[in-house]
This record gives structure tokens, sequence and C-alpha cells, in this order.
């Protein structure tokens, strides 16, 4: 018994959403094993890909209403003033923008970087462009969100990339986020752009390596990591 809690410990769990999807790849595998043994092999190894992608870890989550966490696992892409897409209700004038940019092996939950009631939540339909370019922010189908935080109205804005067809969110406007919550997920691979309040300031470089529900975006006044009492979620 210890060794199978051990083992069930050790592994990372999978997000609900993804057991059709590996379901799928795993059937397909072993048909295709049939016709001829290599593709079977092949297909184990996209089946276990899948279930990688699908994976949701436990996070540490540093519960701080002067903190701002990264909804997203990946690397900062964007750090910038920008004028937030007109269905976040946000206004017209450039607001601090900070983009983190998931690859295909990232960890695709998405977090709430602050808590708060969500006063804002619209899908958009639109292209499939590179997320990485700038103009994706406004011409890709997107999923956004505004949390009315401690500080004032969050964005944050689910992009879809070249790969990523579907973008999932939980949360309707008038739900309550927890910091660090779980509220929507992207297939496969995108980014996740951050509208901050007025006050905040950017905590991270481009490049920087992002945890979804872990690492801060940025903060208010003095902040600081170590500040927080953090949370498994």
């Amino acid at each position: 018994m210890s060794v199978v809690k051990s083992v069930r410990e050790a592994m990372v769990p999978i997000h609900p959403a993804g057991y059709p999807f590996i379901a799928i790849f795993g059937v397909v595998s072993i048909l295709l094993g049939f016709l001829w043994q290599p593709l079977f092999w092949i297909g184990a190894i996209l089946t276990g890909w899948c279930a990688l992608f699908f994976r949701d870890p436990i996070r540490v989550v540093p519960i701080d209403d002067d903190l701002i966490i990264s909804p997203a696992d990946g690397t900062v892409s964007s750090i910038g003033q920008f004028v937030p897409p007109a269905e976040l209700e946000l206004g017209d004038e450039p607001r601090t923008r900070i983009s983190v940019f998931m690859n295909v092996f990232n960890v695709h939950i998405n977090r709430a970087p602050v808590r708060g009631k969500v006063i804002v939540s619209k899908h958009k339909p639109g292209a499939f462009l590179s997320a990485d370019l700038d103009k994706a922010s406004i011409d890709n189908e997107r999923h956004s969100i505004v949390i009315d935080g401690p500080h004032g109205p969050v964005g944050s804005v689910q992009i879809s990339g070249l790969v990523a067809r579907r973008i999932i969110c939980w949360n309707d406007a008038g739900d309550t986020l927890g910091q660090g919550e779980r509220y929507g997920l992207i297939r496969f691979g995108s980014r996740v752009d951050v509208f901050l309040p007025d006050g905040a300031t950017p905590r991270v470089a481009l490049g920087q390596t992002m945890l979804a529900g872990e690492s801060i975006l940025a903060a208010h006044g003095d902040a600081v990591p170590t500040s927080p009492i953090p949370r498994s979620i």
C-alpha cells in the first residue's frame, strides 16, 4: 500500500478535460498498431504527450492582495503599454500589459492573477496567427475576463495561436475567483495577456519563465515574494 501511495503522490494529476483526448490518442494508437507495429509506438509517444499536455499540478499560491500572479505557465514574451481590447471595457487609454507565451509542452491550465469578482467574461472569434505576435492580441480568437481585484480591475485574456483551436473559460460575469484559482484552459499552445491596474509595477523580465498560480508578475507598493502566506491548490 505504501508503494501505491508513493506512486500516486509522485504522479502529476491530469485535468478531467483531457481524458477524452487521451483516450482517443490511445485507441488510435492501438488500431494503428494492428496495421504496422512501429505506428503503435509513435502513437504511444503522442498519447504520452497528450497526457503531459493536460497535466494539472498542485501549485503553492502566494496569497497577498498586493501581488498579481501569473495566470499561465510559459515565458514572458512582452511587457509594455497597450490599449486593452474593447471587450474588456477598460477604456481606450494604454495600460501596462504583460504577455506570457505557452508552448505545447507547458501546463495549459490558467489561474486567476488576483482574487475578486468577475465583471466581464466574453469570447471573441478571430484569426489563428502565431500567438507570439503583438497583433495576435487584437486579431486572434480569444476569451477575456476582468476581475475586480483589491486594487482595481485586472484583465486576463486567453489568446489562441497557430495550434490552439479551443479556448475554455469556466467562469461567467458575477462569479467570484480566489487568487490562483483555476479558471480556464487553452488547447494546444498559446498565450495569456494580463492588463494591470493603476499602481502595479511589473516584477518580471522578458524571457523569464513563469508558473501559473506561483510566479509573481507584478506588485503594488513594496510587496515582495517573501511576505505572503502561501496556499497549495
